[in-house]
């Protein structure tokens, strides 16, 4: 296991109650058993702001899926608040666990439909719609201009935000990001970083972001979780990491596996 800590003493005690614990979590592939997770256990508290991290292919947005039951383990267990996942029908768990893919579709909508159908399967109200809309407009700075236009008439990195937008409009227990600044330019990225600390502060939303730019992430998280080779290699409160070790670490682990290929 590679050693990045700077030996710095220990986060805060871990609460009792865990709000998310995968316990010994294994994912295979259907046809070849090939590990894309194996043995992965951690757990998650209330309000934590974790970067999942490592190269190409180590298993970060296979865990993302995992903990939206997009995928089921092949072994382990995965738990929310102590209760077993396979307790939990999919579509409640999927109201406390929000997943935005890195690529996203608005489904032949417009900016304003998109943003609101999935409130409207929740049953609010228009007053009720029209005022989470705002919020997550405001806070995101969505221009109204893009409200009532579709999919073809955004470009790559306005999608993305429209699609985070419509992630954090749901006011999620835990928010799932896979890669959320990679089409965003530098200002529009720092902006959605400092939003998305200020929903884990004030609102106590837990945040897992898959994220190569380790610049950003050191910005963001509270936590590392460095996955390579489908195992997790180190869990770390952010202040105990040494950045550059972990940069070369990963650097390292591509160039290796460029060479496999």
């Amino acid at each position: 296991m590679p050693d990045y800590s700077e030996n710095l003493p220990s986060s805060s005690p871990t609460p009792t109650t865990p709000q998310l614990r995968l316990d010994n979590v294994s994912l295979t592939t259907p046809i070849a058993s090939n590990y894309l997770l194996e043995n992965i256990s951690l757990t998650v508290n209330k309000g934590d702001r974790a970067a999942i991290v490592g190269p190409s292919g180590a298993g970060k947005t296979s865990l993302l899926r995992l903990i939206n039951r997009l995928a089921s383990p092949t072994s382990g267990a995965i738990y929310l608040e102590n209760t077993e996942y396979r307790q939990i029908p999919a579509i409640e768990l999927r109201r406390q666990i929000t997943l935005v893919l890195q690529e996203s579709k608005l489904l032949g909508m417009s900016v304003r439909e998109a943003l609101c159908y999935p409130l409207k399967l929740r049953g609010m109200n228009a007053t009720e719609i029209k005022q989470s809309m705002a919020r997550a407009i405001d806070l995101l700075h969505v221009p109204q201009e893009w409200l009532d236009r579709g999919e073809l008439q955004l470009s790559t990195g306005q999608k993305q935000l429209v699609a985070i937008a419509r992630g954090i409009i749901l006011q999620p227990k835990i928010l799932l990001l896979d890669e959320p600044t990679s089409a965003l330019d530098a200002g529009t990225a720092a902006r959605l970083l400092q939003v998305l600390i200020e929903l884990a502060t004030n609102s106590e939303t837990t945040i897992l972001t898959v994220n190569h730019q380790l610049d950003l992430a050191e910005q963001f998280c509270t936590r590392i979780l460095h996955l390579q080779g489908s195992k997790l290699l180190a869990d770390l409160p952010s202040h105990q990491i040494d950045w550059q070790q972990l940069r070369q670490n990963i650097v390292e682990a591509e160039v290796a596996a460029e060479q496999e290929w």
